[in-house]
């Protein structure tokens, strides 16, 4: 073998390897996957989440690594199975609820079914944020899909991006996961902004006790309601009204036991590595992905403003006022954005305990995203 073919197989083997295709923004998206990982970390900001995305995002920005294309024969690579089976055919959202189905107590909203008030209250973001992008220059599809982010529901935003805008699926999740992780950072200051030392001291009477029936008929009534109304969102609130249904039951243990655990764990790691593959720097690193992510920030604290101001103004007609602090809740990021309305309130109060009133506003978040979705896909889908 003579030394140029030596070199000319060296040069060859050279670029079959990534240092020869490095792109500096590779650097870029390697901090971004390092910062969530460290806030999962370190932080312990919804770990289970914020690691497998983080990972995701740091290994796909490596040159030519075989996992989000297709090998030379046409099969998808190893990350691309997980999202299309799991993502673009919605299957990992609709088990997600499922999950979070057999994991829910219905029972602070039933008691008190004003708190559906407070979720819708929480929504104003998304119409917002819909307004504003859509004078941006984004589609009304697109405008859409990112306007759900403020709702702090992941599964719901990409439910409603696969439908109308798949192609900005990366960016609206993580968008939605992000915020979802960073509530105990954000919302504080806005609670503490749009009330007063008075009304964060306001005590709630303990809620009445929710029946067994109540229980049983709650996922089925709901279920039959937005089927109706909002047939289009059926498959997630569906699988979220089957879950609740079976915990209530009482007769599907082992059932319940394998949607709350290894079932909810299994899908919890596919997406979080499949919304981090999407995070590739030739397509996040453009103005709108950078856009989208800035503007879910505006979109999340003007839902968090929605279900606050939304207390207050029912406050003015009820004879029994509620805590405002609990408005922030309606967001829907369950338990999280209750147990901040809980946090806040015995800052100034320590034997008032908010918590469980909180979880009416927050459930009924989830359900109000979810319609507003469902709304979204009625009109543009």
């Amino acid at each position: 073998m003579t030394a140029n073919e030596i070199l000319d197989m060296l040069n060859g083997i050279l670029y079959t390897t990534g240092v020869a295709n490095f792109d500096w923004k590779l650097i870029v998206m390697w901090g971004i996957g390092s910062l969530f990982m460290y806030l999962a970390i370190a932080k312990k900001y919804e770990p289970l989440l914020l690691l497998p995305i983080g990972f995701g995002i740091f290994i796909v920005n490596f040159p030519l690594v075989p996992l989000m294309g297709f090998s030379h024969e046409g099969h998808a690579e190893l990350l691309r199975i997980f999202y299309h089976y799991g993502l673009e055919w919605e299957v990992i959202p609709c088990i997600i609820f499922l999950g979070l189905g057999a994991m829910t107590d219905f029972g602070p909203l039933i008691a008190n079914p004003k708190t559906l008030l407070i979720g819708a209250g929480a929504q104003l973001g998304v119409f917002v944020t819909f307004t504003g992008t859509v004078l941006a220059g984004f589609t009304l599809k697109e405008a859409a899909s990112v306007g759900i982010i403020g709702g702090a529901d992941g599964p719901t935003t990409i439910y409603l991006t696969q439908h109308l805008a798949p192609q900005l699926l990366g960016p609206n999740a993580l968008a939605a996961y992000s915020y979802m992780a960073m509530v105990p950072l954000i919302q504080p200051g806005i609670m503490r902004l749009l009330t007063t030392d008075k009304e964060r001291k306001i005590r709630m009477r303990q809620l009445r006790p929710v029946s067994r029936t109540e229980k049983l008929l709650f996922p089925l009534v709901t279920a039959g309601i937005i089927a109706l109304l909002v047939p289009s969102v059926t498959p997630l609130m569906g699988m979220f009204m089957l879950g609740n249904l079976m915990k209530e039951s009482g007769v599907v243990g082992r059932l319940t036991d394998t949607a709350q655990g290894s079932l909810m764990n299994i899908v919890t790691i596919f997406l979080g590595i499949s919304v981090g593959a999407t995070m590739h720097a030739s397509k996040f690193l453009s103005w709108k992905p950078l856009f989208i992510f800035g503007l879910g920030l505006v979109d999340f604290g003007v839902c968090t403003a929605g279900g606050i101001l939304t207390v207050k103004i029912m406050n003015l007609f009820l004879k029994e006022k509620i805590n405002p602090l609990i408005g922030s809740a309606g967001v829907s990021a369950v338990p999280m954005a209750a147990r901040v309305s809980q946090v806040q309130g015995q800052k100034y109060d320590k034997t008032n305990h908010l918590l469980m009133h909180a979880m009416g506003p927050n459930l009924a978040g989830v359900i109000g995203s979810a319609a507003a979705a469902g709304m979204f896909i009625a009109m543009f889908d």
